[in-house]
């Protein structure tokens, strides 16, 4: 069957699957069937009524992800159907899940666990909610922290002891922000971000500087030093990889940069 086959058939079941009352609309007595009208979900999706009946259609029209989202929320589809919706559309898997998953899972526990560098995990916004013992003891402490206390973003723009090199801070603050707005683009929560970015509008003129120019960075890599107590200076260099099993969420591992480093850091690890 042609997707766009498939797609009339499942949008019409979708719409057939939700009563007027499930939505907040007047059943009314001359209805002639128990499903929502076209008219109902355009108006309730923020479509035009002319616009849906074409998508439903299976004509060659193209719906935006927020159009998209928006419908799926409209017509109350699970996960699965809302993956199954933007396969059908466009091709293609949703955007980053619209319900963000912020538990670490026991897998990806036991791989940070069982890593012999400092790893975390971040969601989208940059909260972090999984780490090992030894970013505990190269970085800080999240454990120490409550989960509103802990976006990696703010802290690394708003903490003072990153701001001891103004050089080195101002290229780090530029290269963070285009990073942020390559996530904040791709978001389907964007308003998790709004919250993030009008505080840093409030608290860092570094932020307003670099969030009004153009670049944009896809990648997460580059280096960082940690200056250890008893240890020195250790430099690293982190990435960061999509956790397959938890859209949304991104591993960032920390590998010595250089023989003196990983020295240092097996010296760090030694310590109890």
């Amino acid at each position: 069957m042609a997707h766009r086959e498939e797609l009339t058939r499942f949008l019409k079941a979708a719409r057939a699957k939700l009563s007027p009352a499930d939505v907040g609309l007047p059943c009314g007595t001359r209805r002639r069937t128990t499903g929502l009208r076209r008219e109902e979900v355009a108006t309730l999706a923020g479509m035009s009524v002319t616009w849906y009946t074409w998508f439903e259609q299976g004509r060659e029209v193209r719906l935006s992800a927020p159009m998209i989202e928006r419908l799926s929320a409209t017509l109350r589809l699970d996960k699965n159907e809302r993956e199954f919706l933007f396969a059908l559309a466009q091709h293609r898997p949703p955007p980053l899940t619209a319900v963000a998953d912020e538990q670490v899972h026991p897998g990806t526990q036991h791989l940070l666990d069982s890593l012999s560098i400092p790893a975390l995990v971040i969601v989208e916004d940059w909260t972090v909610i999984g780490w090992n013992d030894l970013v505990a003891r190269a970085f800080r402490d999240y454990g120490s922290l409550p989960l509103a206390k802990r976006n990696l973003f703010k802290i690394l723009m708003l903490d003072d002891r990153y701001r001891s090199d103004p050089d080195h801070f101002r290229e780090m603050g530029q290269r963070l922000t285009a990073r942020f707005k390559w996530d904040y683009s791709r978001t389907a929560r964007p308003e998790v971000f709004d919250a993030i970015i009008a505080e840093m509008y409030e608290r860092s003129e570094l932020f307003r500087q670099y969030w009004q120019e153009s670049e944009i960075l896809a990648h997460f890599e580059h280096t960082n030093v940690a200056d250890m107590p008893d240890v020195g200076e250790i430099i690293f260099r982190h990435t960061s990889y999509a956790i397959e099993e938890a859209p949304g969420q991104r591993l960032i591992l920390f590998a010595p940069n250089d023989p003196e480093s990983a020295a240092k850091l097996a010296k760090l690890a030694a310590k109890r």
